[in-house]
C-alpha cells in the first residue's frame, strides 16, 4: 500500500499539477482547509506565479467580496490607489491583513508595470477578481453600491425613456444602509427588511435594469470598453443576488439557513463563470467552497447542505473546471496535531516529503474499496478532508506541518 502511494506523489510545481489533468482547465480551483495561514497563501502564490510565467494564466480569483475586490483590480492594472489603501479597502474577511496577499499584490503590479516602466498591454495584464459576495457571517451588505453603480452605467448610455426608474428613486428605496447591514436579522428573520414592500420594489427594478443591460449589448459594447461593461454585469449579479439574500433573509421557515448557503454559493458560481469567460484563471477559496460534492454545516438549527459552487460550476464546465484540494497534517498553534495513521492526513503525513501534490484518482484506486477513516477536527476553523470524496478530487496538496504565521 505505501508503495503504491508514494508512486502517486509529485512536486508542488504548476506543470505537475496540469500533467494530472485530462484537459487544460479554464478554472484551476486550489482549495484550502482553513483560513488564515500564510504558509498556504504563500504556496498558493507560487503556483500563481508559475501558471503566469509558464502556462499564460492571467487571473487569479480568491474568496473576497467581488465589489471591493475592483479595488484590487483597479491597482494592479493601473496602479490606481496606493498599496496600504488597496490592502485595507480590497479585501473582505480580513484578508487584507495578511503579508502573502499583500506580496501577491505587490507581485502582480510589479509584472504589469514590467522592468521598462511602460507597462504590458492590456491582454497581457495580470487581473485580480474577489469572486464571493459582498456577505459575512453576521450580516449582508447593502445593495446600494451596486445597484446605484448599474444605474449610473446605463444612464450615460442608453436613452432615457428606457430607464425604469430615476436614481433618486432607487435612494428613496433603499433608505439607510444600517437597516440592510442590521447583524441582528442573521438570527431574528423579523429585523431583515428583505421582504418588506421597499425591497421587493427594488428586486423588481434591479431585474429590468438588467434586463436593459443585456437588451442594448451591441449598442454599449460599440460605445464603452469591454471592462467597463463587464463590471456592469457584475454590479447587475451583486445587485440581484444581495436582494434575493436579503429576502430570505427574512424568511422563516426551516430551510432558511439553507437557502441562505446555497445563495451565496450561487452568486460565487456565477462570478466564477464570468471570470473563466475572459481566460484561464487560478482560484483560491475554502475547500468547502470548490468541492464538486454537497458542502454541508453543522449550524445552529442543525446540519445543512447545499450544492458548493464548485459543483455549479464544474457542471457547466465539466473539464474546463479542475479541483486540487489542499490536506493539512499538523497546525499546532491551533492544537491541530499530528494526525492518526488510519486516517487519509495520517497516511499522507507518513510519507517524506514535507509538502507535496497528490494524484488524486490514482491514490483512490491504491486504497480500493477501504477508504480511511474520516479525520476529526479537533479545532472548528480546520475541515479535513474526506476520503469518500477522493473520486471527484483531481489533485491534493499536501502540507506536512504548519508554522505559525
Amino acid at each position: 500500500m505505501a508503495t503504491d502511494i508514494k508512486d502517486t506523489v509529485h512536486a508542488v510545481e504548476a506543470a505537475a499539477v496540469l500533467r494530472l489533468l485530462p484537459a487544460r482547465p479554464r478554472l484551476l480551483a486550489l482549495g484550502e482547509p482553513t483560513h488564515g495561514e500564510d504558509t498556504l497563501l504563500d504556496l498558493r502564490n507560487e503556483l500563481f506565479q508559475q501558471l503566469v510565467e509558464q502556462e499564460g494564466y492571467r487571473t487569479i480569483a480568491i474568496e473576497s467580496d467581488c465589489m471591493t475586490g475592483l479595488v484590487v483590480d483597479d491597482y494592479v492594472t493601473t496602479g490606481t490607489g496606493t498599496l496600504d489603501e488597496v490592502m485595507e479597502r480590497g479585501f473582505s474577511h480580513g484578508f487584507g491583513a495578511s503579508a502573502a496577499n499583500r506580496e501577491l499584490v505587490c507581485w502582480m503590479r510589479a509584472y504589469n508595470v514590467r522592468a521598462d516602466n511602460d507597462g504590458r498591454p492590456a491582454s497581457e495584464r495580470l487581473r485580480f477578481a474577489g469572486f464571493d459576495g459582498p456577505l459575512e457571517i453576521t450580516h449582508a451588505a447593502s445593495p446600494r453600491q451596486a445597484l446605484i453603480a448599474l444605474h449610473g452605467y446605463l444612464a450615460a448610455r442608453v436613452d432615457a425613456d428606457l430607464l425604469p426608474c430615476t436614481a433618486e428613486t432607487l435612494d428613496r428605496l433603499l433608505g439607510t444602509d444600517d437597516r440592510w447591514t442590521n447583524p441582528d436579522a442573521m438570527m431574528d428573520p423579523s429585523q431583515s427588511v428583505g421582504q418588506s414592500a421597499e425591497s421587493g420594489q427594488l428586486r423588481l427594478l434591479a431585474d429590468d435594469l438588467v434586463a436593459l443591460l443585456d437588451a442594448e449589448t451591441p449598442r454599449l459594447l460599440a460605445t464603452t470598453s469591454r471592462d467597463d461593461w463587464d463590471r456592469a454585469r457584475l454590479y447587475g449579479r451583486t445587485a440581484a443576488g444581495l436582494l434575493r439574500y436579503h429576502h430570505w433573509m427574512a424568511d422563516t421557515s426551516p430551510s432558511r439557513m439553507t437557502r441562505l448557503c446555497a445563495l451565496r454559493d450561487s452568486m460565487m458560481a456565477h462570478n466564477l463563470l464570468a471570470i473563466a469567460a475572459r481566460g484561464p484563471a487560478l482560484v483560491h477559496a475554502h475547500n468547502s467552497h470548490l468541492q464538486r460534492h454537497k458542502s454541508s454545516m453543522q449550524m445552529w438549527q442543525g446540519p445543512v447542505e447545499w450544492w458548493s459552487a464548485g459543483a455549479l460550476v464544474s457542471a457547466q464546465l465539466g473539464e474546463e473546471y479542475a479541483f486540487v484540494a489542499t490536506a493539512l497534517g499538523t497546525i499546532r498553534h491551533q492544537g491541530v496535531d499530528t494526525p492518526p495513521p488510519d486516517t487519509l492526513e495520517g497516511l499522507l503525513y507518513a510519507l517524506p516529503e514535507d509538502h507535496c501534490v497528490i494524484d488524486a484518482p490514482r491514490l483512490a484506486t491504491a486504497l480500493g474499496h477501504t477508504r480511511p477513516a474520516p479525520r476529526v477536527s479537533p479545532w472548528f476553523g480546520y475541515a479535513s478532508l474526506d476520503p469518500a470524496h477522493l473520486d471527484r478530487i483531481d489533485g491534493i496538496v499536501f502540507i506536512k506541518d504548519v508554522p505559525q504565521s
